[in-house]
């Protein structure tokens, strides 16, 4: 991962590495995203006797069916993800073949790309997130009843409402895991076994991600806030202020944030790498293969007898 001519080989590694990370972490962005809300899970009781602690209850919530929303947000997850890795692999290459400095070949493309998704995804993101609160007097079913409400509610704009703390979240998340990914890639000495490549790929993983979610957190808290108030950003900001009686808010929900992104971060990256790597391996034994074939079909022409091999001859020239 890293590579143009990897991200132009490899696009269907990219998609199915982002698909995998988003399917197990579903349940973590489900936490980070009540969290973060400020929506209030009711008190949970296992097998109706014993009550969870409400430090766990919002993580045991994420976890309990119904998903409502989880194919869409999974699938948005998925294109979002895999389209702003892909891209800035082969943006950041290509750029470099065309001269230009490291620092615009490493910022641009996920600049870019990232903006561009998040104006994409941003009715698929306020639709699914207002289906988590598990308080919503309307009692959403699916996505498409929770983005008629939206529109019926607040017009066509409403769906996009929060875009732009979405992009201040989004487009540095992006461009600061991409960027540390990038510089660890540098950094960490070359690998010369396949499990030493898959090591140093963990590495560079755990460190792009946590370092673009811990980043973030603050724009994560202000966009939900939009969704849920629909007040624009500097009233939104106003709010929170003064609702947490000063800038605390910034850290509203960290804990979740690093779990609910920087794994799934991680992960997309790590998996991206361990694909790419597991394909290429693949196709190498492939072509090796190929190419012993003949040596092997020589080896058992000579072992035959003389006899054989000249009859064989003459028939082929008679026909």
């Amino acid at each position: 991962m890293g590579n143009s001519s990897v991200a132009k080989d490899h696009p269907w590694e990219y998609l199915a590495a982002s698909a995998l990370a988003a399917t197990f972490n579903y349940p973590l962005w489900r936490a980070s995203a009540v969290g973060q809300s400020g929506f209030v899970v009711s008190p949970i009781l296992i097998a109706g006797r014993w009550s969870v602690p409400p430090s766990w209850s919002t993580y045991v919530y994420a976890f309990l069916p119904p998903y409502k929303g989880g194919l869409a947000t999974v699938l948005g997850m998925t294109w979002a993800r895999a389209a702003i890795f892909w891209g800035s692999d082969y943006g950041r290459m290509s750029l470099r073949k065309h001269d230009y400095p490291s620092s615009v070949a490493a910022v641009v493309p996920p600049l870019i790309v990232s903006t561009a998704v998040q104006c994409i995804n941003m009715p698929l993101v306020r639709a699914t997130i207002t289906l988590q609160n598990p308080q919503c007097e309307h009692n959403f079913r699916n996505v498409p009843e929770s983005m008629l409400h939206i529109y019926r509610t607040h017009g066509i704009s409403g769906l996009w409402h929060g875009t732009s703390a979405g992009i201040l979240k989004t487009v540095p998340k992006y461009c600061t895991a991409v960027v540390v990914k990038d510089v660890m890639e540098d950094a960490l000495p070359p690998a010369r076994t396949p499990s030493e490549n898959l090591w140093r790929s963990a590495c560079k993983s755990v460190v792009a991600g946590v370092a673009g979610a811990a980043l973030t957190n603050p724009f994560d808290v202000m966009r939900n806030e939009m969704f849920k108030s629909n007040l624009d950003l500097i009233q939104t900001i106003q709010h929170l202020k003064n609702a947490a009686e000063g800038w605390s808010f910034m850290s509203r929900g960290l804990g979740k944030n690093l779990v609910a992104v920087a794994i799934p971060l991680s992960c997309t990256i790590f998996l991206t790498d361990a694909l790419i790597q597991w394909s290429s391996n693949s196709s190498t034994v492939g072509h090796s293969a190929t190419l012993r074939k003949p040596q092997v079909e020589d080896r058992d022409e000579r072992r035959r007898p003389q006899s054989v091999v000249k009859e064989s001859k003459e028939e082929s020239e008679r026909r």
